[in-house]
Order: C-alpha cells, then structure tokens, then sequence
C-alpha cells in the first residue's frame, strides 16, 4: 500500500512538471507571435505610407506650378482697372491658400502617424481643393481675355 501511494505520488509530481513546462513554452510562444505580428503591422504601414509621401509630392508640384500661374498673372490683374477682376483674383487667390492649408494638413497626419483612412482622406479634401483652385484661375484667366 505505502509502494501504490509513492508511486501515485510520482506520477502526480511528474504530471504536474511536464504541465508546468508545457504552460511556460505555451507563454513564450505567445509572446513570441504577439512581437512578431506588431513588428509585421509597423512594417506593413511604413510600406503604405510610402505611397501616400508619393501623392504628397504631386500635390505639392501641382500646388507649386499653380501659384507660379498666380504669380504670372498677378501683373496683368494690378495693371487692369477691372475691380471685378481684382475681386476674383483676390478670391482665386484665397482658394489657393486653403489648397496650401489642405497640403499642410495632409503633411501633418503623415508627420503624426495617422491611419492610412485619414491621410487619404486629407489626400482627397486637398486634391479637391487644387482643383477649386485651379477652375478660379481658369476663371479669371477668362476674364482677363
């Protein structure tokens, strides 16, 4: 009887080990798969935002070339006595400033390290706005002519 009782006393000892270790390599495992998938997601972000620095740069050559537009026109705005053409020129001219904030913005969320959804929509609004900008030029181009 005292042999059966040493015996159980082993193999529950024994069990209680193996679980013990089975629980400890569970838990490394776990952390291990926890560090690999965040580094994996930062990795895949940097990746998709690197498309969004791209369409940041257009936006900025776009934004450049249209004020150059600006600029060239703005001699042939101040020597017209045109006080409607003054008057959109000057509101061309604004539309072309919130196309810049819009830029500003979209540079910001991409400074800040904001989800890929909301740099593309600041993307989006300041695309947008460059077109504003640049129908306003047109329209003022027509009314110079």
């Amino acid at each position: 009887m005292k042999r059966s009782r040493l015996n159980l006393f082993k193999v529950t000892s024994m069990s209680i080990s193996v679980l013990g270790i089975l629980m400890i390599i569970a838990t490394i495992i776990l952390f291990a798969y926890i560090g690999i998938s965040s580094v994996t997601s930062s990795i895949s972000t940097d990746v998709g935002s690197g498309s969004a620095y791209d369409q940041l740069a257009v936006l900025k050559s776009n934004y450049n070339t249209l004020e150059g537009q600006y600029n060239n026109m703005k001699t042939s705005v101040d020597n017209s006595n045109n006080r409607n053409l003054k008057t959109a020129y000057v509101n061309a001219d604004l539309e072309l400033v919130k196309a810049n904030s819009d830029i500003s913005d979209v540079e910001s969320a991409l400074a800040s390290g904001k989800s890929k959804q909301e740099v593309q929509k600041r993307i989006t609004a300041a695309q947008a706005q460059l077109d504003t900008a640049r129908s306003s030029l047109s329209s003022v181009e027509d009314m110079i002519s």
